[in-house]
């Protein structure tokens, strides 16, 4: 075969390869909401993505009922092909309480980033990634942290059957408690995924810190939802869950929201 021949087969395989690569359809959206526990995949490289809701908590403190309104937001950078940026926060919130209390304030804001370990093309094995957030004193009124927080928590994804999946999340955090203490705890949340159809997931899931105040016992919250693909690039969601242990988880609670991916 003479070098010219050698070389126009090289490039057709080439352009061939290349092409089935451009052909092949991209991953749909994987947003971190709905659900306690986070993924472990990023949202790759020069991608962004809002994750936003709005949320309605039920509690009771010292014998008095209230209920706090929040729109959780979370905003994804990717960077490079195994991290992302992240910037989260509960934005504005609205408390109302039974004896007539009334307060609003900003949230804390927690920055953090994600790195997937495994490889992105690796489909034979359990995805793996490694969160960390950083909060620090921010937010405003009576919401506001006063000292420095944080998490560090390694996260996975695991398709253990077909239509199913597991996301376990494992670590360990610096947390404030309201009287602006800070003391190190244990968590742990886990979500089990069912997709009987391409665009439709069902989820059941619980969380648990450990422990939930200095010196105290553990926490332990669980919710189940819902969330419908309506593009590659937009899901929606719809969770309800409630605290089962401890006292400082919500009574119950109800969210909804939108993923979109840019």
């Amino acid at each position: 075969m003479s070098g010219s021949i050698r070389q126009a087969v090289v490039a057709g395989v080439a352009f061939a390869v290349a092409s089935v690569a451009q052909a092949q359809p991209e991953e749909p959206i994987n947003a971190d909401r709905p659900g306690i526990a986070d993924g472990s995949k990023v949202v790759g490289h020069g991608r962004w993505q809002i994750e936003v809701g709005v949320q309605k908590e039920f509690r009771r403190v010292e014998g008095v009922s209230d209920h706090r309104v929040m729109a959780p937001l979370l905003l994804r950078a990717g960077i490079g092909q195994n991290w992302e940026f992240r910037l989260e926060t509960n934005s504005y919130v609205s408390l109302h309480s039974r004896d007539g209390l009334r307060e609003e304030g900003g949230a804390p804001v927690a920055l953090g980033a994600k790195y997937q370990i495994t490889d992105l093309t690796d489909r034979a094995a359990p995805s793996l990634g490694v969160i960390a957030r950083l909060v620090p004193p921010s937010g405003s009124g009576s919401f506001r942290s006063r000292r420095t927080s944080g998490d560090l928590r390694l996260a996975a994804d695991w398709d253990f059957a077909q239509n199913w999946s597991l996301n376990p999340n494992i670590g360990v955090g610096r947390v404030e408690d309201e009287e602006g203490r800070t003391f190190f705890a244990r968590t742990f949340a886990a979500t089990v995924s069912y997709n009987p159809t391409a665009s439709l997931n069902l989820f059941v899931d619980a969380g648990l810190q450990s422990p939930e105040t200095r010196g105290g016992r553990a926490a332990v919250i669980v919710d189940a939802g819902i969330a419908w693909l309506l593009t590659r690039d937009v899901q929606l969601d719809f969770s309800a869950g409630k605290g089962v242990r401890g006292s400082t988880s919500p009574r119950g609670f109800v969210s909804a929201g939108i993923s979109t991916r840019f």
